[in-house]
């Protein structure tokens, strides 16, 4: 089974129907108007024909009607019939008829080449010629073919007689069946042209589509380095896809190889628990009969590592799941409540002084479990690098403009070397890795905080406090309702 056509001809496909359709209404629209045009042409000289006649028949001298027959035809002998001039015919009722055209009432002998039954078919179509007709009618003339008709009856000296003239539908035909056929040739090569010319167009405009596939080929083999280039001329469209194709291959790039180091780091830090895990029950195994101290201080160490690894996994476990549709579950929260309940519970943490300021009025509409994890991930940051029991740890709450809320965790801690306040954020950094780590820390908990943050649609940041002159770190969250004012 044939696959889906290229878009170059589709492309040429589109364009030939959309000039088919339109040659086919203006052939049609050309060829009617035409046709009408002809028609009306000829019913115009047909009518002067007829009323020349009149004119002249009433001018005739005769006072019967074999006088009349008799002037008629002397009349009309004098305007033969051709193919560029007008049939007439005369009917005197009751005596006879006499025309320019010999054969047009029928009643002769069959022509050379004509067999007997063809002539009665002629004699018949002339006969019905006989019959009055007052008006347009279009007959078959025998030996014309369609011709179209006007007949009138005219008074001469008392006398009815009726006049016609008609002239060959012919040239009509023939006008019809040249449009046709310059219409058919005229299409024929303009459909030729279009095609090659809207295929080209289509090879042109999919060119950069070509060069995409042929640069996520390379992606889909694991290459990431590949870019979309495309020239000065190229238009806008194309280079805002280009643009867009670029970034994205970038953010898999650099998600990627995020994605590398995470499992590096992630690899690197649960190492050294089971390292630790591991040399401590070897060391435990190497002694034939340990005593009960030294077993419990394995089983110390070995349950502190297993506890770090668990933590480690549990927060390596919600980083995965932040960019889930489910992650947060919203609802509306009285700011003060929150935060000084909040407050309270984090004091029994460390052993230091802990200061919290004034916390505005109003109703925040955020998940208040992951923004009691993010706040407690802030305040143990900022315990690891306090000393007890003199070590600050203070939050400040400030409402924003355009219902933003920020919350703020300060410490008089050694502070954040200002070129690693953007990299605080990131997965498994550490300002103090060796003093981090002897804490327990994971190196994820700002990277939770960020998450979290992100989730709620927010931001975070890092910088330096001028009160207490250590780390400032602000999670900033949009959905602060404040109370009207007097209320």
């Amino acid at each position: 089974m044939r696959g889906p056509a290229s878009i170059r001809w589709r492309f040429a496909g589109w364009v030939a129907g959309v000039l088919i359709a339109m040659s086919a209404v203006t052939f049609v629209v050309v060829y009617r108007e035409t046709g009408s045009e002809l028609r009306r042409e000829i019913d115009r000289d047909v009518t002067g024909d007829v009323g020349a006649l009149s004119q002249t028949m009433r001018a005739l001298p005769a006072s019967s009607h074999g006088e009349v027959l008799s002037a008629a035809r002397r009349y009309i002998d004098t305007q033969p019939f051709s193919g560029t001039s007008s049939l007439l015919f005369v009917i005197v009722p009751g005596t006879g008829s006499v025309s320019n055209h010999p054969e047009v009432f029928g009643g002769t002998g069959p022509d050379d080449g004509e067999t007997p039954a063809e002539q009665r078919e002629e004699n018949d179509l002339g006969r019905k010629l006989l019959v009055e007709h007052d008006g347009f009618s279009t007959p078959v003339v025998p030996d014309v073919g369609s011709m179209r008709v006007a007949e009138r009856p005219v008074v001469v000296h008392g006398l009815k007689v009726v006049v016609g003239a008609g002239e060959p539908l012919e040239i009509v035909t023939r006008a019809e069946h040249g449009i046709a056929g310059a219409f058919v040739l005229a299409g024929a090569v303009a459909l030729g042209l279009a095609l090659i010319a809207s295929y080209l167009a289509g090879a042109v405009f999919s060119r950069p589509l070509r060069r995409m596939s042929a640069v996520a080929a390379r992606v889909d083999d694991g290459d990431l380095h590949p870019r979309m280039t495309v020239s000065a001329s190229a238009s806008r469209e194309v280079r805002v896809l280009a643009e867009s194709f670029n970034h994205m291959l970038d953010r898999l790039a650099t998600a990627f190889a995020a994605q590398r180091d995470f499992v590096a780091d992630a690899s690197h830090e649960l190492r050294t628990p089971l390292t630790v895990i591991a040399g401590q029950l070897e060391v435990l195994a190497g002694q034939e009969h340990p005593d009960a101290e030294e077993v419990r201080r394995v089983e110390r160490l070995v349950g502190a590592e297993i506890a770090r690894t668990a933590r480690l996994v549990d927060d390596m476990l919600l980083l995965a799941q932040s960019d889930r549709g489910d992650f947060l579950r919203l609802a509306e929260i009285d700011l003060r409540r929150f935060v000084g309940d909040l407050w309270q519970s984090v004091g029994h943490l460390a052993d230091r002084r802990f200061e919290l300021g004034r916390i505005p009025d109003g109703r925040l509409t955020a998940d208040p479990d992951r923004l009691a994890q993010a706040l407690r991930n802030l305040v143990r940051n900022a315990i690891e690098h306090t000393s007890a029991p003199d070590g600050i740890v203070s939050l400040e709450v400030d409402a924003l403009p355009d219902g933003r809320v920020r919350f703020a965790v300060a410490d008089d801690g050694p502070g954040i070397p200002a070129d690693e306040r953007d990299d605080v954020f990131d997965r498994f950094h550490r300002v103090d890795a060796a003093r981090s780590r002897a804490r327990g820390g994971s190196g994820l908990g700002l990277a939770i905080v960020k998450a979290i943050a992100a989730a709620h649609d927010g931001a975070v940041s890092a910088g330096s406090g001028e009160r207490l002159g250590g780390a400032v770190v602000s999670i900033e969250l949009p959905g602060l309702t404040r109370p009207a004012a007097g209320t």
